[in-house]
């Protein structure tokens, strides 16, 4: 008799025992294949699409390629300080007061009297050279730079807004041309208040905004 309930009870537990299997751990989502870079076609860079109306300015540093040119590769160039660049095969190039396509349209001009069908790319390093000084009663004097110029609301801005102790009404911008010195006064309660608006002047790189 204790055989056949012992042969009764091994039959009960088996099919239990063999279908009580662990439930399977959940796996992780597989990561999808990286997919191939895109790369910008010759002549077209990530720069000359964010910056396409941005005007170069002496002080920027360039990266001029001209594709599968030997020696041509990967140049940096800084624009001087009377705005021109020096590119092998041409010389002198006017560089400031240009846009990135502009620069490239000109330079493969110029070098296709030594390359034929020149493709040229032009990037922007930094735009250290399109910067203006905000110095005085704001939370953040010092060089403020830009993508593009700005006016004296938006550089005050960008620098921090003006201090409670500054004499609002006798704001003035300093520009240097060659030898002279231009002042440009500025009257912040008066623009603000929508009056005199001229006086919001778009500023030149180098420009120096005062806040006594």
């Amino acid at each position: 008799m204790k055989q056949i309930i012992t042969l009764l009870s091994f039959c009960l537990f088996f099919p239990v025992a063999t279908l009580a299997e662990p439930d399977p751990i959940s796996q992780p989502p597989q990561a999808e294949p990286n997919q191939s870079p895109t790369f910008p076609a010759p002549g077209v860079t990530i720069e000359q699409t964010n910056y396409a109306s941005y005007q170069l300015s002496p002080g920027d540093a360039l990266e001029i390629t001209v594709w599968k040119e030997e020696g041509l590769q990967q140049l940096q160039i800084l624009i001087s300080p009377d705005g021109t660049i020096i590119f092998p095969l041409i010389g002198t190039v006017g560089a400031a007061g240009k846009t990135i396509t502009e620069l490239k349209d000109n330079l493969t001009t110029r070098l296709s009297d030594y390359i034929a069908d020149p493709s040229v790319s032009v990037k922007l390093l930094n735009n250290q050279g399109n910067s203006v000084f905000v110095i005085g009663k704001v939370n953040k004097p010092g060089q403020v730079f830009s993508g593009r110029r700005l006016d004296v609301l938006q550089a005050l801005s960008l620098a921090g807004g003006l201090t409670v102790f500054a004499n609002e009404g006798s704001i003035n911008i300093i520009r240097r041309t060659g030898d002279q010195v231009k002042v440009f006064p500025f009257d912040y309660d008066d623009v603000i208040n929508g009056e005199d608006l001229e006086q919001n002047i778009l500023l030149e790189p180098g420009d120096t905004v005062t806040v006594p």
